[in-house]
């Protein structure tokens, strides 16, 4: 999806996924070691990225939304915290390699033709032995219809998560359903992939 969606997807005045970091991060962050540097991928309104600084960790996020990094910057302030914001379009553009010891990425809505350069940046710019954490939409969510994209093209096939995480040390990896309640947009019991996985 363009800049331009996102721009108007995060125009409004509330935090449309809320304030309150994606469950699945919270538990997950327990294995990130103490002050860390750490990426979020396409973090939106930056609601996981300021709970991960909340934590002590030097934390930088990227999103192709400008307006979605602004509404980062003013929820960092608001709880006292500083998070690098970095505007790049995670489809196309490259990050820097080894450069963090973790990253996450909270419902990384793309095209099925981006998925694997867009997991690749991810886990690429995290240094041997960092730690990767993501959950996404699976293919099956269309059928929930609470919350993440309605067309198949932009869900995710556990199969292919399977195949890009292949050559990495899975540490946990889950296929099934998940309560979501994150603001306006996610709104009850869905369906997810995630993982938890060290570099090799």
């Amino acid at each position: 999806m363009p800049k331009q969606f996102w721009d108007k997807s995060f125009s409004s005045e509330t935090f449309v996924y809320g304030e309150r970091a994606n469950e699945f991060v919270q538990e997950a962050s327990t294995i990130i070691p103490k002050q860390s540097k750490v990426a979020c991928f396409a973090e939106g309104e930056g609601r996981n990225a300021v709970y991960l600084a909340t934590l002590g960790h030097d934390v930088t996020t990227y999103d192709v939304s400008t307006v979605g990094l602004d509404k980062t910057e003013k929820l960092a302030r608001k709880n006292n915290v500083f998070v690098k914001t970095v505007a790049k379009d995670l489809t196309k553009d490259n990050v820097e390699l080894e450069k963090y010891d973790a990253a996450t990425m909270i419902y990384g809505h793309v095209p099925k033709v981006n998925q694997q350069f867009f997991m690749e940046q991810m886990i690429n710019s995290v240094k041997n032995g960092g730690i990767v954490i993501f959950e996404v939409y699976s293919e099956e969510q269309r059928h929930y219809r609470t919350g993440g994209p309605s067309s198949l093209d932009m869900l995710y096939d556990p199969r292919d998560i399977l195949q890009w995480i292949k050559p990495h040390k899975c540490l946990h990896f889950y296929y099934g359903e998940a309560e979501r309640y994150e603001g306006e947009r996610h709104t009850g019991l869905g369906h997810v992939i995630q993982v938890i996985l060290r570099k090799k």
